[in-house]
C-alpha cells in the first residue's frame, strides 16, 4: 500500500499530538514540542529509529526542526492556508487514505485463527517443521594425499580432549585453508552446505571421530574431525504455534479481502479507461 500520510497530513499530526505520556522538549508560543512528536518525526525520516537513541547533536537538530515546524504551521494558519483549495484537496485525500488503512487494520485484527486450526496445519505439514541434523566440524586441508595421511598418522590413537587439542594444533600449523588459523573450525552446518564428498564423509561420522582416510575435493585433501552433532528433530507444536497462527492469519486475511473486493466490484459500476483497459 502506498504511503498513507502525505507531508501535509504529517504536519497536522505533529501539530496535534497529545501530551499524555510525553515529555516536553520545547514550547513555541505556548505550543509544546514533545518526545512523542520527536519519535514520530524520527521514525518517518530515519527508518524506524527512536529519538532517545540519537546523539546529543542529532537530538538538537530534531528539536530545531520541530520548532520550525510549529512556527511554519502558525505562519501557514495566519496566511489562511486552511482555506486554500490545494490544502483542502490534500486533506480530503489523506482522510480517505487514513480511513482505508484504519479499516483494513481492523479487518486484519478481526481475522481469528483458532488453536485447533493451527494444530491441524501442524499435523498435516509436519515436514515443514523438521530441522535436519547438523555437524560441528573442523578440517585440515592439505595439497596432497601424502600430507593428509601424515596428519592422520599424528592423530592416531588419540581420543577425547587430547584428540581435539592435537587436531587444532595441526590445523593451525598445516592447514592451507582459510580456517586454519581458527583450528580448522567450520562451525555447525546442515546437509548440502558442503561439497558432496566432504558432506557425505562428515555426515557418516560419529561425534569425536576423525575421518578414517583423507577426503578428496576440488580444494585438496581434507582430514575431518566431527566435534559435535545435533541430531535431526521436529520443532514441537508449542514452539511453532505462533508462527503458524501468523501465517494462517495472513493467508486467511488475504483471501477474505480478495473475495470481498471481487464481491464489491460485481455489485458496482466500474469503468476502466485509457491504456489500462487494453486487452491482449
Amino acid at each position: 500500500m502506498k504511503r498513507i500520510l502525505s507531508t501535509a497530513a504529517t504536519v497536522i499530526a505533529l501539530g496535534a499530538v497529545s501530551l499524555s505520556a510525553a515529555d516536553t522538549l520545547a514550547t513555541v508560543n505556548g505550543t509544546p514540542v514533545t518526545t512523542e512528536d520527536a519519535n514520530i518525526y524520527v521514525a518517518q525520516t530515519q527508518q524506524g529509529a527512536r529519538f532517545d537513541a540519537l546523539t546529543k547533536d542529532q537530538k538538537k537538530m530534531i528539536v530545531d526542526r520541530l520548532i520550525e515546524r510549529v512556527l511554519f504551521i502558525d505562519q501557514a494558519k495566519k496566511e489562511g492556508i486552511e482555506k486554500d483549495p490545494e490544502y483542502q484537496r490534500l486533506l480530503a485525500r489523506d482522510k480517505e487514505e487514513l480511513m482505508v488503512r484504519t479499516w483494513i487494520t481492523k479487518q486484519f485484527e478481526n481475522t481469528v485463527i483458532s488453536d485447533s486450526e493451527a494444530k491441524a496445519y501442524f499435523d498435516k505439514h509436519s515436514d515443514e517443521f523438521k530441522v535436519p541434523a547438523q555437524v560441528h566440524a573442523r578440517h585440515i586441508l592439505l595439497k596432497d594425499e601424502k600430507g593428509a595421511k601424515d596428519v592422520l598418522a599424528q592423530l592416531k590413537g588419540l581420543k577425547g580432549d587430547a584428540l581435539k587439542k592435537r587436531f587444532i594444533e595441526l590445523a593451525k600449523a598445516k592447514s592451507t585453508g582459510p580456517t586454519g588459523p581458527k583450528g580448522g573450525d567450520l562451525g555447525f552446518f546442515a546437509p548440502g552446505q558442503m561439497v558432496k564428498p566432504f558432506n557425505d564423509a562428515v555426515f557418516a561420522m560419529k561425534k569425536g571421530e576423525v575421518s578414517a582416510k583423507p577426503v578428496k575435493t576440488q580444494f585438496g585433501y581434507h582430514v575431518i574431525y566431527a566435534e559435535d552433532i545435533k541430531p535431526a528433530k521436529t520443532i514441537p507444536y508449542k514452539e511453532a504455534k505462533d508462527r503458524i497462527i501468523g501465517m494462517l492469519k495472513q493467508k486467511t486475511f488475504s483471501a477474505k479481502m480478495a473475495k470481498l473486493a471481487a464481491s464489491l466490484k460485481s455489485k458496482s459500476k466500474v469503468v476502466i479507461s485509457g491504456e489500462t483497459n487494453a486487452t491482449k
